[in-house]
Order: C-alpha cells, then sequence, then structure tokens
C-alpha cells in the first residue's frame, strides 16, 4: 500500500477528529456527608453540621445487654432539631448474650425504627473486641449464626434489616467473609483512607456507608453515603 503524503494524513486526521463527539466527562457518583458520634463526643455541633452539607448521623444507643450510651437522648434530640436524619447503634459483644438477647435490648433503648421517613435503620456494629479475643471467642460459624440471631429478631420485630458496620479484615477473620447478609442487610464499612473504601467483603456489591475518617469537624466519626440524597431517603423509609 502507497504511503499518503505527510499533508494529506494530516487532514484526514482532523477531519475525523472534528466528526467525532467530545469525550464526555467521568460522571462523579453522588454522595451525602454524614457522621456517626457517642458518648465520647460531649459537644457536637449538630446545626454546624447539616449546614455544612450533612444530612444523617448514626448515634450509639447501646453496647451488650448492660450499656445504654448516657449521651443518646441528648444526641437524639440534638439531631432531630438540626432536620438530620438519625438512627441507633448497638456495639456487639457477641461472647456475653445471643444475638437475639442483644437485638432486644438495643431495640429496647434507642434502636427502634419508625416509617417516619427521617429515622434510619439501626445498625449492628460488629468489629474488633476492645478487651479480649478478636472474635470473641466464637467460631466463624458460630459468629454467622450469632449475627443472623441479632439481624433476624431486629427485622422481626421492625421490618427492617439493620445495617451491618465492620471492616474487611474482621468480617473475612471472624465470619469466613460471609456472604449470608450481602442481599438484605446494609453494608457500612469503616476504612480510614482516601483513596476509597478498598475491599467490599462479604459478597456485598457496594458499601452502602463508608467510614472514611475517625476525625469530623462538628464531632464524631466521618461516614459518605454511597449516593444522593433520593437514595438516603429510601434507606430511612425501606
Amino acid at each position: 500500500m502507497k504511503l499518503l503524503s505527510t499533508v494529506a494524513a494530516v487532514s484526514i486526521y482532523q477531519a475525523l477528529a472534528f466528526a467525532l463527539p467530545a469525550e464526555s466527562p467521568v460522571e462523579k457518583r453522588a454522595t451525602v456527608q454524614g457522621f456517626d458520634i457517642s458518648h465520647y463526643q460531649s459537644n457536637v455541633n449538630f446545626q454546624g453540621a447539616y449546614n455544612s452539607g450533612a444530612r444523617f448521623v448514626i448515634i450509639k444507643a447501646t453496647e451488650g445487654t448492660t450499656y445504654i450510651d448516657p449521651s443518646f437522648s441528648t444526641h437524639y434530640n440534638g439531631a432531630t432539631a438540626a432536620s438530620l436524619k438519625r438512627g441507633g447503634y448497638h456495639f456487639a459483644r457477641p461472647s456475653s448474650s445471643s444475638g437475639a438477647t442483644q437485638a432486644n435490648f438495643f431495640l429496647a433503648h434507642g434502636g427502634g425504627w419508625s416509617g417516619d421517613g427521617r429515622t434510619l435503620p439501626g445498625m449492628l456494629d460488629i468489629e474488633y473486641n476492645p478487651s479480649g479475643a478478636t472474635c470473641y471467642g466464637l467460631s466463624q460459624s458460630a459468629m454467622v449464626s450469632w449475627i443472623s440471631d441479632f439481624v433476624n429478631t431486629y427485622h422481626g420485630k421492625t421490618t427492617r434489616w439493620p445495617m451491618i458496620y465492620s471492616t474487611n479484615d474482621w468480617w473475612t477473620t471472624c465470619t469466613g467473609n460471609s456472604a449470608a447478609f450481602h442481599t438484605t442487610c446494609p453494608l457500612v464499612l469503616a476504612r480510614y483512607s482516601t483513596a476509597g473504601p478498598g475491599t467490599i467483603p462479604g459478597g456485598w456489591p457496594y458499601q452502602t456507608i463508608w467510614q472514611n475518617s475517625d476525625s469530623y469537624a462538628y464531632g464524631g466519626d466521618s461516614d459518605i453515603f454511597n449516593g444522593g440524597l433520593t437514595g438516603l431517603q429510601n434507606l430511612c423509609t425501606g
């Protein structure tokens, strides 16, 4: 084949380039800022958070079957007054009692759900044991059974599946990377990074909320909802 002259080749290239549609910029997925808090945050600026763009907060309610967060009511009322969507979370202690027992304790002390359009489903915080064996002395299968007991009890009482908070490492280590909950319970994945949530465990196709930092300007930890305001509203209403 005879080579085109340089001038002809440039002319053809320019004509083709002009005919092609301009490259579309990569669309950035919508996200919504939120945060989570407990009694460790005694002074939370709820209105400041809302004014800066935050739209939800997850508040510690209970731990095991003996601890009720003393700041829960104050935090919950403050969040409500600032028009934030809010919900409670339960810090699991799987070695102390059954999942059902702890779910009922959570429900009795702030962990309930209502279809008012501003209440998030409760969240099970299941992670590293702060005072003993990482997996609380349970085998992987026993841990999955414990979690099932909790989430099934919660669902039976509220009609909503609770969110599950964990890390990829803990979930893989202590449940064997179980995929038993990925079609029912929204995942709240903790990974402190600016590079994204990282590996998603347990068969979940994506995280619903990413806890991306342990420091948020208005109090507590920073959480990023994976979607826009409509998706956040849907999470509240079910």
